[in-house]
């Protein structure tokens, strides 16, 4: 069954997106625990990480990589934290946020709030960043 992952991967759901590739896309978190925080994900629908094949899962990491190094380019922070937890939506996913202390990734912590604009400026900043 499609997720709001495949919706926004097909266009059907916009998003704010911030690199992509034939296989990877990365987009700005929009209930985001910091400024940058973003979503990569793999273009096939596979529900659970672990489930990728080696080279779709390794290649996950690598694209990953690239877009972390373009948000820490944009975003001052001391490092770009990463999660994978799986169980928010059903599509292989991996959470990019910036971080400067541990307690930066609790996921239980309030979100930050930002309008539409702060997002298109941002999502377009971190795109030319990327390499």
């Amino acid at each position: 069954m499609p997720s709001i992952f495949s919706k926004i991967i097909s266009g059907d759901i916009p998003c704010y997106k911030v690199a992509e590739d034939e296989q990877y896309l990365a987009f700005l978190d929009i209930n985001p625990l910091a400024k940058g925080h973003t979503l990569v994900i793999p273009k096939v629908e596979v529900d659970y990480i672990f489930d990728l094949d080696d080279k779709t899962y390794s290649g996950l990491f690598a694209f990953s990589k690239r877009v972390a190094t373009a948000i820490e380019k944009v975003v001052p922070c001391e490092r770009i934290g990463v999660a994978v937890i799986g169980l928010e939506v059903p599509h292989a996913h991996i959470h990019l946020s910036p971080i400067n202390g541990i307690h930066d990734l609790n996921f239980t912590k309030q979100r930050i709030v930002m309008n539409q604009e702060e997002y298109s400026s941002l999502a377009k900043e971190i795109n030319a960043a990327f390499l």
